[in-house]
């Protein structure tokens, strides 16, 4: 097998290879049963354990309380921006940090009105509201929705907002990476590629009472109410049975490491190292506020185009994919999840030491 590379891709992202040897050794008979988990019906007793081992595995790590329950939806985070105001109800408070929660709002007002109650698009989404930072919320709002991690820009809450409506978030990009009151929230939403496993799956953890007891327009398409996914195990229709099977390995090797506090450990000791690499360097300017860099994704600036051009070269020549920024900003961008490893990270922090333009 040729030698992997520093995966440094926002997503779909870097998956722990064990998972993926795991995977690689059970792939045409998964435990005996002369069958991929590819070729299992959905409807069978071995395929429900997998599928109720992996919910339980995520419930286990974060201490899910009797109130919620873990669903696996399909469609991404794209279609939780339409799913949550179409059964919580139009007049949704939306604090926009960035592409992704810009979208969710403008999802928002297609179903109907949505209140954008913070924004930080003026200073080019540096930032996300302050911990002590009060949030402006009606009281009349049915939920408020936020984006924990911003990929594009690089920026992360380290807090949990303190509002008086129904706290929604979509943690598509810093789902298992760290310790989370989910008793919390009425509603977490998160897109499985980015941090906890293959493209295609959307975990989703809710109250049960919200997720069951749909009280939305009765226009509603059956699929996109969460009552249907919750009444029926999340196996409603067809599900992504591999991509499921994926992620409760995932959230296994999570729990292996010593569960979310661990796995938060790691993460912030990765992102330390790479941002002192980085503010360090004379050519470099970081995007994010100080006090709102991301422990996911880590996004960065040289003086000149030609300067970036050159480090991508040299990164591409090391082994190292995917630290171009996105399109609509450019730049440079790391994405550190879970899966990649210390050394990718002393790998680039070398490289990054040792660039002088």
């Amino acid at each position: 097998m040729a030698e992997r590379k520093h995966n440094f891709n926002a997503g779909p992202g870097a998956l722990p290879r064990s998972v993926l040897e795991e995977v690689q050794q059970d792939l045409v008979d998964w435990k005996g049963t002369g069958m991929s988990v590819m070729e299992m019906s959905h409807r069978t007793p071995v395929y429900e354990g997998i599928l109720f081992e992996a919910r339980d595995v995520i419930a286990s790590l974060y201490d899910l309380p009797d109130t919620h329950e873990v669903l696996f939806l399909q469609g991404g985070a794209s279609l939780q921006f339409a799913m949550v105001p179409l059964n919580l109800g139009a007049g949704g408070a939306y604090a926009n940090t960035g592409t992704w929660a810009t979208k969710a709002l403008e999802e928002a007002r297609r179903v109907g009105f949505a209140d954008e109650v913070w924004s930080s698009e003026k200073s080019g989404f540096k930032s996300v509201p302050g911990v002590h930072e009060v949030l402006e919320v009606p009281e009349s709002a049915t939920y408020f929705h936020y984006t924990s991690n911003n990929t594009i820009y690089g920026t992360q809450y380290q807090h949990r907002p303190r509002v008086g409506v129904p706290l929604v978030c979509d943690m598509s990009s810093d789902f298992l990476s760290r310790p989370v009151d989910v008793g919390a929230y009425d509603l977490i939403y998160a897109g499985a590629q980015k941090n906890a496993g293959p493209s295609g799956v959307t975990v989703v953890i809710g109250k049960k009472d919200l997720l069951r007891s749909f009280t939305g327009e009765a226009t509603v398409p059956t699929m996109l109410r969460y009552a249907t996914h919750a009444k029926n195990d999340s196996m409603y229709n067809t599900p992504n049975t591999f991509g499921i099977y994926v992620v409760g390995l995932v959230a296994k090797w999570v729990r292996d490491i010593g569960g979310l506090a661990a796995m938060h450990i790691v993460n912030q000791s990765k992102a330390q190292a790479l941002y002192e690499a980085l503010d360090a360097h004379p050519l470099v300017t970081g995007h994010a506020e100080l006090a709102s860099r991301s422990l996911m994704n880590v996004t960065f600036r040289l003086e000149t185009p030609e300067q970036e051009k050159r480090l991508l070269a040299r990164a591409e020549s090391a082994g190292m994919e995917g630290l171009k920024g996105h399109r609509s900003v450019g730049g440079l961008r790391a994405s550190i999840y879970n899966a990649v490893p210390e050394a990718s990270v002393a790998a680039l922090v070398d490289l990054i030491r040792g660039f002088a333009g």
